[in-house]
């Protein structure tokens, strides 16, 4: 079940609208993604570590306050949560970004697709606030639909390659494979591993969290990032750039191109499923965690408050406002453009606090809270290499961004130690 919350959470609607993004790299994207899962099990592999020491709920929260205190683990759940509001505008622009291949007018239309986004969000809001177990019902059945239309691709890649040999293929030029194209696209990769922390987040409600967190962590990221390498090369070296450029549903173009019209609406219609059914569980996590975290006095205590249901209404309406508020200030973007945007705003928050939990791990066992090895120590500084690295692959805009949020979050922390210290007893 831990391997499936991983795996679940890290597809949804960014394999599906990568290929877009990544058209302009070609042979530069393979090296990225080669990159990125070797970042990302390093990183996999920092987090079971901590897991096993620390089998506590919270994730990269709880393990940040471990080593660095309470202010550096308010910061980390700050950009925590900032990464998942913020990646669910771009799940959601990937949701609507498949529908246009029945509806085209939505990415004719200017507005519309941002319109339809927004609406799409607060449906999903209001079944979240409605309960948990109606939005576990809908999460079930779209995880079922997730991995057909991946091996889908794949065995039309196989078929391709097949039938015509390496023509259809990308030429590999080594003078195209260039520091800055590897950098930039490995960046956009992570976006599509982001969550490969998730079985760290429900800890004390996992059998033998000790034992069963890390191998579900480091499988799950294994398995994901096999599949993205091979499905989204395959989509990308196969397919002319300019037919990926800009394009609203890459994999159903890619369908269309070598297996018809009918495949590429098949294909579609099940890619709109799955970043359906990841928004829907992301939609619960930008809730909860805000919920989690005032209830443990690190957020505004207004924020702990439920329904009559149990759920944390308030939270979530805070969450897809700020959601909202981020696609209608990008409402002038393509979908492409703003998908591409958001996610690596989306994956520049949550690159701070992986950064953060290497830096952890590194200082845990320099002050012997944690058993220390040689091979921990090595992986934890490969993964805050990194991070950094990717943080910098992000580019100025989305990194001033992920800033400017990040340090927003520094008003309420203050303001949460002042109420703290006023409401102690002298």
């Amino acid at each position: 079940m831990c391997v499936a919350l991983v795996v679940g959470n890290m597809i949804g609607s960014g394999v599906y609208m990568l290929p877009a993004s990544l058209a302009p790299y070609g042979w530069n994207a393979v090296v990225g993604w080669i990159l990125t899962i070797t970042g990302a099990l390093c990183l996999a592999f920092v987090f079971a570590r901590l897991a096993k020491s620390f089998p506590k709920a919270g994730g990269p929260y709880a393990y940040t306050q471990e080593a660095f205190g309470p202010t550096a683990g308010f910061m980390v759940a700050w950009s925590y949560w900032i990464s998942l509001w913020v990646g669910n505008a771009a799940i959601a622009t990937g949701t609507v970004s498949y529908l246009s291949v029945f509806f085209p007018r939505i990415a004719t239309i200017p507005g519309l697709h941002a319109a339809i986004t927004v609406a799409l969000v607060w449906a999903l809001t209001a079944l979240n606030c409605y309960g948990a177990r109606s939005a576990g019902r809908l999460q079930v059945v779209t995880t079922v639909l997730k991995l057909i239309p991946l091996l889908a691709v794949m065995v039309l890649a196989f078929v391709v390659l097949t039938r015509t040999g390496a023509a259809t293929v990308t030429p590999l030029h080594l003078s195209d494979l260039t520091p800055v194209g590897i950098t930039s696209a490995a960046t956009l990769t992570l976006w599509a591993l982001l969550g490969l922390e998730s079985a760290t987040v429900p800890a004390e409600k996992v059998h033998d969290p000790a034992r069963t967190i890390p191998r579900a962590t480091l499988v799950g990221t294994a398995f994901t990032g096999v599949i993205y390498l091979v499905v989204c090369s395959a989509v990308v070296l196969l397919t002319p750039p300019d037919v990926l450029k800009g394009s609203n549903a890459p994999f159903a173009d890619f369908v269309g191109l070598h297996g018809g019209g009918d495949a590429r609406l098949a294909l579609a219609g099940f890619a709109a499923i799955s970043a359906f059914g990841a928004l829907n569980g992301w939609v619960l996590l930008q809730g909860e965690l805000p919920y989690a975290m005032a209830k443990g006095g690190v957020f505004p205590a207004f924020l702990a408050k439920t329904s009559k249901r149990g759920t944390p209404v308030r939270a979530h309406i805070l969450s897809s406002a700020l959601l909202t508020g981020l696609v209608m200030l990008n409402y002038a973007k393509s979908m492409a453009e703003l998908f591409t945007f958001i996610a690596l705003l989306a994956t520049a928050a949550s690159l701070f606090a992986y950064l953060f939990c290497a830096l952890a791990a590194l200082r845990l066992q320099m002050r012997g809270r944690m058993d220390a090895s040689v091979a921990l120590t090595v992986v934890a500084i490969i993964a805050a290499v990194y991070s950094a690295w990717t943080l910098y692959g992000a580019g100025g805009q989305a990194t001033l961004w992920g800033v400017v949020l990040l340090l927003a979050g520094l008003p309420i922390h203050l303001l949460m130690k002042r109420v703290a210290v006023l409401d102690a007893p002298e």
